[in-house]
C-alpha cells in the first residue's frame, strides 16, 4: 500500500508579497515633519528662509491656545515645560497666528527670556 505525501503550501511567495507590501507602505507614507498642534493663519513676510537644526523647540500661539512641541498647554504649563529645557542655545521656533493679541505674545516672549532661550525664530508665510 502506498502512502500519500501531505502537501504543504509553499510560504516563500506569500512572505515575498507581504514584504513588498510593507516596503510599499513605508515608502509611500507621509512622515511627520514637525509637531504642530494648532491650525494657524500666519502673517505674510518678505524675510529670507532660514534652516534650523533638528533639535529645536516649537511653540505655537493661536487666539485661544498655546501649544508646546505639539501639545496644547496653558501659559503656566508652558512655564514649567520651558524650565526643563537644559540646552539654552537650542533654537526656539515660534508660530503665531495673525489674530493673536500682543499681550499673549509678550507673555510667551517673557517666559523665553526668563529661561534665557534667546535663539528665537518667528515663523511667517512667504509672501508671493
Amino acid at each position: 500500500m502506498k502512502r500519500r505525501e501531505t502537501l504543504t503550501p509553499d510560504m516563500t511567495p506569500l512572505i515575498d508579497v507581504v514584504f513588498i507590501l510593507l516596503i510599499f507602505f513605508i515608502v509611500t507614507s507621509v512622515f511627520k515633519k514637525e509637531e504642530l498642534a494648532l491650525l494657524l493663519n500666519l502673517p505674510d513676510s518678505h524675510a529670507q528662509t532660514l534652516e534650523v537644526e533638528k533639535e529645536h523647540i516649537t511653540i505655537e500661539l493661536s487666539a485661544e491656545k498655546i501649544a508646546y512641541r505639539g501639545k496644547v498647554l496653558t501659559l503656566e504649563a508652558l512655564d514649567e515645560a520651558l524650565k526643563q529645557v537644559s540646552n539654552k542655545k537650542r533654537a526656539v521656533i515660534v508660530r503665531i497666528d495673525e489674530e493673536v493679541r500682543y499681550k499673549k505674545i509678550i507673555g510667551v516672549l517673557d517666559l523665553l527670556q526668563k529661561y534665557q532661550l534667546n535663539n528665537l525664530s518667528l515663523v511667517t508665510r512667504k509672501n508671493k
